[in-house]
């Protein structure tokens, strides 16, 4: 089989004002041009690979608004951890706040995978990770 490399993840919301900003503020991700889809969205740039938001309020969104790591989500890597953790807090993401708030944070500094993680969610209610990996 010819080898394969992930080039993007598409990421579905109801609401591309509110999503963009999250994912271009909080994560520092720089919005690079997208072709004129009759369908709105933003693609943005992550080191060599991509993450498109794409309008689909029609889509299957979660309902619980809470962290669980073992349904769907995507992970980004960081290679400081700490520094990445400490940005967020200073964001108002907290482990303290209760498991419904929207800046709540689930964080393994010693993960089961052997390095450290962090899970929180998107406005739209996706669960995304943060690690350390090596």
């Amino acid at each position: 089989m010819p080898s394969l490399a992930l080039h993007h993840v598409s990421i579905i919301t109801a609401d591309l004002a509110t999503s963009l900003p999250f994912y271009r503020d909080v994560f520092k991700l720089a919005e690079i041009p997208r072709p004129n889809f009759p369908v709105k969205g933003a693609w943005l740039a992550c080191g060599s690979l991509q993450i498109h938001l794409v309008v689909h309020p029609e889509g299957t969104f979660r309902r619980r608004p809470f962290v669980d790591r073992n349904d769907w989500h995507f992970a980004f890597r960081t290679d400081d951890f700490d520094a990445t953790l400490e940005r967020l807090e200073a964001l108002g993401f907290r482990e303290d706040l209760p498991e419904d708030h929207p800046n709540y944070l689930l964080v393994s500094r010693i993960g089961l995978a052997g390095f450290p993680q962090l899970y929180l969610r998107d406005p739209d209610l996706n669960v995304i990770e943060i690690n350390g990996a090596p």
